[in-house]
């Protein structure tokens, strides 16, 4: 704006050629949505009604069933679509993709299907039954690395060697198109538009691909996308007006967790997206319980995301009587992660709550303590004794009121004489302190705590110990396998003062993601 208030001539024209060639990059890729082959491989997949959801929520929520697709995600579409534009002698050379789970399906069943030789690297981190369906479609697979930036590297380098076409996973136009045919669906299929479309994101594919096309039929449509709260690659990227590559990404969302979104993607979504909500991990816990409630089937986390961005939307902004559309891009979930997820949904969905509280160490102080309670429903009640003066107990208890409740409730028992440290949203407390109330030390000198995260794999804790228990003595020690690719620990070392430095230097090099949480309050009342 010029500084009277006026447009000049030369903003005008900037404005215009903008405008144009907006119009010109959503023309091109509603071109290619129409033209793209994906109905070879995939499925016009049901646009469903979440009854007891949108009962809840009071506002009708639509789910895109993207988890009945043939490997169970949406992924098939993009790499199909692609892999249709190959030429003959890109055919007879075959095709390398580097994959941990969906993506690796999709370009497995596609070669397939088109009589082209497959090569998927996947890191040694993925679990069985993925490397299995994989090889259930007759690819070759080359397990390699412990990440999937480390498995992408190796598969360029064999893409250069043996001159494979490289699939890439979010990042190629053809990808991108193919993954936008699931807005063509949602708008065939529901010729109203609705108030909004929320849409998971990883590298970007999906959002980019489906926006363009929303964007083209339904302008006044709101595209939302959702993203975990430790894998916000997009999110940073649009607050920044640049890409941006995140230091690490966390492993729940594993379909999602990319550090760094794709440069096409990026370029389209800067244009189309209208705003990208956040979700921690108990969010999306909470999520796949609402699936399962309203469809009997369990979504992997990366496909719960959009649930759980539009339960969050609607209560940040108090929606009512709204429209809204959410994907469940996939359902590729070990089954051993099930315990874990159904552990945390309740905390998700913010129908239970955990604290710690410090009562006295005396005859009936557990009776008054519970009577103080009021008759809530008990989930977790731990304790152990310490000493003669006061008890620290761990509790959980169930909630109809959110954070509204929680806060009347720790009023009630601080009014009681109780203190009370909340633990509902302390990692750490969730992860661990829970199953280990009762470890305090009188004993141990210099304990300092640490968080591990590490690479899940045949004899990767044993290498763990072993590396850990070379010059520090280990004093605490908690390991629960929640069936992902990385293993979680939490580890009390005595470092004396004089060796903190030599320490620090110790866990660089050890590789491993690490927090120090000697200074956590769940730490310091219950094992310190």
């Amino acid at each position: 704006m010029a500084g009277n208030g006026n447009v000049s001539n030369n903003e005008l024209n900037i404005y215009w050629i903008g405008l144009e060639n907006h119009f010109v990059m959503l023309t091109e890729y509603v071109e290619k949505i129409l033209k793209a082959r994906v109905y070879d491989v995939a499925i016009e997949s049901p646009l469903e009604e979440m009854p007891r959801l949108s009962r809840r929520l009071n506002n009708d929520i639509w789910l895109k069933r993207e988890d009945l697709q043939p490997v169970f995600s949406f992924k098939l579409r993009g790499a199909y679509n692609r892999m249709c534009y190959l030429s003959d002698v890109e055919r007879q050379q075959g095709v390398v993709a580097a994959s941990a789970g969906n993506h690796a399906q999709g370009v497995a069943l596609a070669a397939e299907k088109l009589g082209i030789s497959a090569l998927i690297v996947m890191p040694t981190t993925t679990p069985p039954i993925k490397v299995e369906a994989v090889r259930s479609f007759g690819a070759e697979i080359v397990l390699h690395g412990d990440s999937y930036d480390e498995a992408c590297s190796h598969a360029l380098g064999i893409a250069e060697d043996q001159r494979r076409v490289f699939i890439h996973p979010y990042d190629d136009p053809e990808v991108i198109a193919g993954q936008g045919t699931i807005a063509m669906e949602i708008i065939r299929q529901h010729p109203d538009p609705f108030d909004a479309v929320f849409i998971p994101v990883g590298g970007g594919g999906l959002i980019a691909g489906m926006a363009a096309y929303i964007k083209t039929f339904w302008p006044e449509v709101k595209v939302i996308g959702v993203e975990p709260i430790d894998a916000a690659s997009l999110h940073d990227a649009l607050l920044a007006d640049e890409r941006i590559t995140l230091d690490q990404v966390g492993l729940f969302a594993d379909g999602t967790a990319v550090r760094q979104v794709g440069k096409e993607n990026f370029r389209i979504a800067r244009e189309t997206v209208d705003e990208v909500i956040l979700v921690d991990s108990d969010e999306i816990c909470a999520a796949i319980m609402d699936i399962f409630d309203d469809t009997r089937s369990i979504a992997e986390p990366s496909g719960a995301l959009a649930v759980a961005g539009v339960k969050k939307y609607i209560e940040r902004d108090a929606t009512e009587s709204q429209q809204f559309a959410v994907i469940n891009s996939g359902a590729n979930v070990n089954f051993d992660r099930l315990r874990h997820i159904a552990e945390r949904a309740d905390l998700g969905e913010k129908r239970e709550v955990l604290f710690a509280a410090t009562i006295a160490e005396t005859p009936g102080s557990f009776q008054a303590f519970c009577q103080a309670l009021a008759g809530r429903s008990v989930t977790e009640f731990n304790y152990r004794y310490a000493d003669n003066a006061d008890a620290q107990v761990f509790v959980g208890l169930k909630t109809d009121g959110g954070r509204a409740e929680r806060d009347v409730l720790f009023h009630s028992l601080e009014q009681s004489g109780y203190a009370v440290v909340d633990f509902t949203d302390n990692e750490m407390a969730k992860l661990h302190i829970r199953y280990m109330v009762g470890g305090h030390a009188t004993q141990v000198d210099d304990e300092r705590l640490y968080r591990f995260e590490f690479p899940e794999r045949p004899g990767a804790l044993l290498r763990f110990l072993t590396r850990m228990g070379q010059r520090w003595n280990i004093s605490l020690f908690h390991y629960r396998n929640h069936g992902a690719a990385y293993g979680r620990v939490l580890a009390g070392v005595q470092v004396p003062d004089l060796e903190r430095d030599a320490f620090q230097s110790f866990i660089k090099e050890l590789g491993y993601q690490c927090w120090e949480e000697t200074d956590n309050p769940a730490y310091q009342l219950f094992l310190a």
